[in-house]
């Protein structure tokens, strides 16, 4: 155990801040965290665009469910997948990358990258005493948010991270079971015992509800996914990417 592990093991997603902003020194630090993660093949195909003007703030606030958290935080990052810099690469050096930027290959990687970066920088922010929540719902109309941020052929915002000082406790959510998660050299082949694992952790989830609402909430992990993925939503998202010249072979 090291404070590297123990402000890992802490995390919590944080759903209101003060209205203090983070300074440059903080921001910087936190991209230049982002930064240093590891990326495939030195390909480095993300791309940071940090959201400070309020007016798209609010925009973005809006597309994502309006989400107050979104418009009002320290800092608002959106990570994008981006082989456009490469489309660019090749122009320069008078080579021929289009079949390798629209390859699924690379899309993953994009995706993987910015991944990586935003993971970090979530544990740069969260080392200082800061709060942060992940936005995928900015998805919910990535056509309106590519006309907010300017973003070009060959990116994808992916999501979005709020970052700034909490104004709020929040408890830890107790995750999966590691044993349900981690598997030694194969997958796991145990059918029923899959199953009671889930149900075990179902349990978990249950009583973590009631005792965080009060008894108001009692509901199962399971339950949750079921409903969830029960839904269709986002379904435009393959037209969109291929339409970014992405994700076509």
């Amino acid at each position: 155990m090291n404070q590297v592990i123990e402000t890992l093991l802490q995390h919590r997603s944080i759903r209101r801040f003060t209205d203090q902003p983070l300074d440059r020194e903080q921001v910087e630090a936190i991209v230049k965290s982002a930064q240093a993660a590891s990326t495939s093949s030195f390909i480095q195909a993300y791309s940071i665009i940090g959201v400070t003007d309020q007016q798209k703030k609010d925009k973005l606030a809006e597309m994502a469910g309006n989400q107050a958290y979104v418009a009002a935080n320290g800092h608002f990052f959106v990570f994008c997948a981006d082989l456009h810099r490469h489309k660019i690469v090749g122009d320069l050096e008078s080579a021929d990358v289009e079949d390798m930027i629209e390859s699924t290959e690379k899309f993953m990687v994009a995706l993987i990258d910015a991944a990586l970066a935003a993971q970090n920088a979530a544990i740069a922010a969260e080392s200082m005493g800061l709060g942060i929540c992940y936005i995928g719902g900015i998805r919910n109309d990535l056509e309106a948010v590519k006309e907010v941020l300017k973003t070009p052929e060959h990116v994808i915002p992916l999501f979005g991270m709020a970052v700034g000082y909490p104004d709020q406790e929040t408890d830890l959510k107790p995750r999966l079971p590691l044993e349900h998660i981690y598997m030694e050299n194969e997958y796991q082949q145990d059918r029923a015992l899959f199953e009671k694992q889930l149900q075990d952790y179902n349990q978990t989830i249950s009583e973590y509800y009631e005792e965080r609402t009060g008894g108001k909430r009692a509901d199962t992990w399971t339950g949750q996914m079921a409903k969830m993925l029960g839904r269709k939503t986002r379904m435009y998202m393959k037209e969109f990417v291929e339409k970014q010249q992405l994700n076509k072979k």
